[in-house]
Formats: structure tokens, sequence, C-alpha cells
């Protein structure tokens, strides 16, 4: 059977970096952003700014943002009002990171030490506040009351799914079910609200929206289960993270989940141990890859990942077609061979 990331290597010869592309067509717009997001992580306090531009600086390919403002060019419409949610989405996404690593104890973020490793817990936990904060503030003047609510309703809805993933960990009754309720709460909302807010401030109608926040949705779903996949078969220095951290944290992902439901009695106890009771010993990650791997699941995972950007691109045929749609086109089949 060829290899996940064989097949996926293959593909991806196919298809261009999509992200790259996207980035260099909102290359001016994605600039006003940046400089919001400068200019609003200016403080005082010294250590506000130096520690949240350690995060945002270091890179990632600003993919939320980037939809918020794609859409709206999409759309049609042009205002300062996308740029600042844009900013918002990112301020959002970045302080859940910040928290997100706290948590998990993370040792690299975006490919490097993870901020609370540098600063400490305590720092990291408030310069996510701070930019919790700041996000408000910046969808204050956008202006609309519908998009404030859209995007404070995603915040709330990631700290849900964060903590239902917390209260999940080490438990390997976590069903498939289950775990798809909480990527799509923890992940997928805010991809979700990226896009609809374009479409609000833009004033289009119910349908649009609709087929906006869709779009999102689909997308942050297959991000997230692409991202499942490859802590069991991706290289790290792509990833900007390690691989086998969801492993050693005990969570119980897609892969896992699977491989789980289809363990013969030796296989269960194996999960039962390294997962439920934590007692993981050298050899152990590779046995998890070797049983993910020998059940299907990694495939499964991904195929389900492109089930979910295929849906994310259907959600576009209602737009005219120009190239900011095609450009979030792409984006979608890029978001699933993205590290192979």
């Amino acid at each position: 059977m060829v290899s996940v990331k064989t097949a996926a290597a293959a593909k991806s010869a196919e298809i261009p970096n999509a992200a790259e592309a996207l980035a260099v067509l909102a290359y001016d717009d994605m600039r006003k952003v940046d400089a919001l997001i400068l200019e609003r992580l200016d403080s005082h306090v010294e250590l506000i700014p130096e520690l949240a531009r350690y995060l945002i600086e270091a890179g990632g390919k600003r993919v939320r943002p980037m939809i918020t403002v794609a859409a709206a060019n999409m759309l049609g419409y042009s205002d300062i009002a996308p740029l600042k949610l844009a900013a918002a989405v990112e301020f959002i996404h970045t302080a859940t990171l910040l928290h997100d690593d706290v948590v998990d104890e993370s040792g690299m973020r975006r490919g490097k030490v993870a901020a609370n490793l540098v600063w400490g817990n305590a720092s990291s936990v408030l310069v996510g506040d701070f930019l919790f904060a700041r996000s408000f503030s910046l969808m204050v003047e956008a202006g609309s009351m519908k998009a404030l609510g859209v995007l404070s309703d995603a915040a709330s809805t990631i700290a849900e799914g964060e903590v239902r993933q917390l209260s999940a960990v080490k438990d390997v009754g976590v069903s498939v079910d289950t775990y798809m309720q909480i990527i799509d709460a923890k992940t997928a909302a805010l991809f979700a609200a990226a896009a609809q807010v374009s479409g609000i401030v833009a004033g289009r109608d119910a349908r649009e929206e609709a087929a906006l926040e869709t779009y999102g949705r689909e997308l942050g779903l297959a991000f997230q289960l692409v991202d499942d996949a490859l802590d069991y078969d991706g290289a790290s220095t792509k990833l900007g993270k390690s691989t086998g951290d969801d492993f050693r944290e005990g969570k119980v992902t897609l892969p896992v989940a699977l491989a789980i439901s289809a363990a013969s009695a030796s296989e269960a106890e194996y999960w039962d141990r390294v997962i439920a009771r934590g007692e993981q010993a050298e050899g152990d990650f590779d046995t998890a890859i070797r049983l993910i791997k020998s059940h299907g699941a990694l495939e499964a995972t991904v195929n389900q990942a492109r089930a979910h950007a295929r849906r994310a691109r259907e959600a576009l045929a209602i737009f005219p077609a120009n190239k900011w749609r095609v450009a979030l086109e792409d984006l979608a089949d890029f978001v699933v061979e993205r590290a192979y």
C-alpha cells in the first residue's frame, strides 16, 4: 500500500503552494493588517510587545486573517473594516496559541521555542489576555455589532473546545463523533468566523454569509485533521513543532480513535497503557505509528480531511468566479497537502 506521505508528495507536485499564492495576491492588504497588528501591540509594559512579537513575527502563514481579507476582496468589498477584523482574528489566534502552549506544555511553536518556556507560564497567559482585549477593540472599531457577535462567539467556542479536549485527555473511550465536535469548536470555529465576518461587513445576504461560514468551517476541519495526521506522519521541521506531541500528551486524536476502534485485545491493552495510564517507554511512539498505519487510520484521517476540503470548495460555487475565489478554492487543496 502506498503510504499517505508518498501519495501526498506526488499530489503536491501537481498543486502549487496556494498559501503563498494567496499571500502574494493579498500582499498589499496584509501589509496593512500587519501594520495594525504592530500598532496595537504597543504598550508601555515592555514585556507585552516583546513576547507577542516573538510569536507573531515567528511567521506562520497567517491563513486565518488572509481568509478574511480574501473573502472581502472576492466580494468586491474594499474598506478598513475587513482589515481590522483580520487583525482581530490574528490576535484571537495568537492568544489561543499562547494559552494552549501553557496547557499542553509544548516545547515548540512555529519552529521556535514556545514563549512560555522563554518568559514563563504566567507571562504567556497574561499577554494572551492582552491580545484578546486588543482583538475586541478592533472588532468594535470595525463598526458591525453582528461581526462583533460572530467573532466573540467564536472566541468563547474555542475556549469551550479547549476545555472539552483537556477533559478528554487520556480517555481512550473518546469517540470519533466527540473528537469531531472538539475540533469543530477549538479550530474550525475561528476559520468559520474569519470568513463569515467579511460577508457581514460587505452587507451580503444570509445565503452568501452562510456559504462563507461553511467554507471557513470545512477548511478549518480539514486543517485540524491534517495536523492530527502529521503528528504521526510528518516532519517536525515542516510542522514547526515536534511530532508525537499529541501521543505524549495522551490526546486521542482521530488517527488514534480510529486505531482504538479497530484494536485487537492486545492492542487495546497497549492503548490503555500508553494513553489512559500514561505509561510510555522508548519505542512506544513507533508502535503507535505502526498500529495506526496497519489499521489504515492515518489514510482515513487524511481522506476525511480531503472530503472537508472538497466541501469548502463547493461552498464558494455561489460566488462569481474571480481570482480571489480561485485562490480560496486552491487554498482548500493546499491545506490538505501542505506538509507531507
